[in-house]
């Protein structure tokens, strides 16, 4: 888990002790805790509610397992090598295994795999699904109590998105999750087997936290779903996504709305006019593809053709104000041909994709794909992604030098080790290192300069 700040808990609830704190927290620390994540914006959140609901009930965060008497891992289990990752860890403890610590795996990982952990890691003594967090502390006082070993694994709750506090690893910017789980069923795709069923927040406790958050200094939110944009308020007000991304920038306090992750399905007019009539409502849609093959679209469960994606984008580049565009492409997918892989490069050529990231195909359990035949050398899979990332390597470093001599309002996310150098995002999620005489300006929006460009990545000045 990212330490770029250390947000204290008065910060997070207003008070210490206060609202938001459990009464064991004013007691004194009941021990610590080493917090690991892998994975994607999803987990990055989940760990920030894990951290807070250990830190609100007196344990103390520490920087290595060493110094840890609780040691927890939270991993991704869309990509295979993320959860390899986590099973590497657990075997640096197979010759001392914990010494007296409780060691847990969480999250999507521990979701998939289950009591299988035990089996495999006997040093395991905590298995808790995300929509569990909230009764974290009680797992972990059964383990404390004598119990060997303990899970948490319902998927179907609406638990997973209120925890007691949430700590927060960024000072400016905050995640929500608004709509957990997924109905889509994509042949590779093990989320929602991990997540659970698509359940949505209530309306009213999202624009809550908001304020919330906006009064405690946030200036930027983005809200999070496995596909944010299928967000169903379960309230009586049955607000739409669209309306709600215009609810959240009304609250006073807040300067950019961020969103991630789409469906094209469920892409919709609406959302664009939203972007376009509210200026909070940040410049940027992530639109996954997977593939630019209608055939591969149709193995991979996809729900819509090439052509019908490509209306999506089409519909995006009519807006009123420009959108930058980014999405996800899996190569070497059971049976995808070289025809068919051409077709993806050809998508890249025609939508011109501000940037993606790319992924070779891993097969992954309870995922119907892992019935499929013609399967994929890896050796053509790593050719593949090398191409593709290649081509669009090219495309990035194009657009980007389009924009040399535009301005960009930038949040300055952090300070580079080189002298007066800073860096921080536009509306679009560009990166762009600066040069400023300023001497602080971490958490603050200024005006910059596009003097240059590369494919991640572009450099400008500050102007005054």
């Amino acid at each position: 888990m990212s330490k770029l700040f250390d947000i204290g808990l008065e910060r997070l609830t207003g008070a210490l002790p206060g609202p938001g704190l459990h009464p064991d927290a004013v007691a004194g620390q009941r021990g610590t805790f080493f917090l690991e994540t892998f994975g994607c914006q999803m987990n990055d959140h989940d760990s920030e509610k894990v951290a807070g609901v250990l830190l609100s009930r007196g344990y103390r965060q520490v920087e290595t397992p060493e110094a840890a008497s609780l040691i927890f891992y939270n991993t991704c289990s869309i990509r295979e090598k993320a959860a390899q990752k986590v099973f590497s860890r657990l075997g640096e403890y197979r010759d001392q295994p914990g010494e007296g610590k409780i060691i847990g795996v969480l999250g999507c990982v521990a979701q998939q795999e289950g009591e299988a952990i035990f089996n495999r890691s006997p040093w395991v003594s905590l298995v808790c699904g995300s929509a569990s967090y909230s009764k974290l502390p009680q797992m972990i006082a059964q383990l404390e109590a004598g119990n060997r070993r303990v899970t948490g694994l319902d998927t179907d709750t609406d638990e997973t998105f209120e925890t007691e506090v949430t700590r927060r690893d960024n000072p400016w910017r905050a995640y929500l999750t608004i709509i957990e789980g997924c109905d889509k069923a994509c042949s590779y795709c093990v989320v929602p087997y991990t997540r659970g069923p698509e359940r949505s927040r209530a309306s009213d406790s999202i624009l809550k936290e908001v304020r919330q958050l906006s009064e405690l200094g946030y200036s930027e939110v983005q809200l999070l779903g496995q596909t944010v944009n299928s967000y169903a308020d379960p309230t009586s007000r049955k607000m739409r996504f669209s309306e709600l991304l215009l609810a959240v920038a009304s609250v006073a306090g807040i300067r950019r709305v961020r969103f991630t992750t789409s469906h094209p399905s469920e892409f919709t007019r609406d959302i664009v006019e939203a972007i376009e009539s509210e200026p909070k409502i940040c410049d940027h849609v992530h639109l996954p593809v997977q593939s630019g093959s209608t055939k591969i679209l149709r193995e991979m469960q996809r729900t819509y053709t090439r052509e019908e994606y490509l209306g999506k984008i089409a519909m995006l580049r009519r807006a009123k104000r420009p959108i930058a565009i980014t999405t996800d492409v899996i190569v070497g997918f059971p049976g995808e041909t070289e025809t068919h892989f051409e077709e993806t490069l050809s998508l890249l050529e025609e939508v011109r994709y501000d940037s993606l990231f790319a992924f070779k195909y891993s097969p992954r359990p309870n995922t119907p794909s892992l019935s499929m035949k013609d399967s994929i050398p890896e050796e053509e899979k790593s050719r593949r992604l090398g191409v593709l990332q290649e081509k669009q390597r090219e495309i990035q470093t194009a657009r980007n030098t389009e924009l040399i001599g535009a301005a960009f309002e930038i949040l300055v996310s952090g300070k580079s080790r080189r002298e007066n150098q800073w860096f921080g995002y536009t509306t679009s999620h560009r990166v762009v290192n600066f040069a400023s005489q300023e001497r602080e300006l971490l958490g603050t929006y200024v005006q910059v300069r596009v003097t240059g460009a590369g494919p991640n990545n572009l450099v400008g000045e500050q102007v005054v």
